[in-house]
């Protein structure tokens, strides 16, 4: 796990010396991302509270 906090911290340093350009273009994939999730984690929720039998 500490690889990815590493990659992520050098992904936003490098992201603000970019173009801005490049400084949108990543924030919109950390947006994304995080949207990802939350919706991964909002069905998960509902599927656990669903009786499936």
């Amino acid at each position: 796990m500490a690889w990815t906090w590493e990659v992520i911290s050098n992904l936003v340093h490098n992201m603000f010396q970019s173009t801005p350009q490049g400084t949108l273009g990543v924030s919109l994939i950390f947006i994304y991302l995080v949207w990802m999730v939350s919706m991964a984690a909002k069905r998960i929720c509902q599927n656990l509270k669903e009786d499936h039998h």
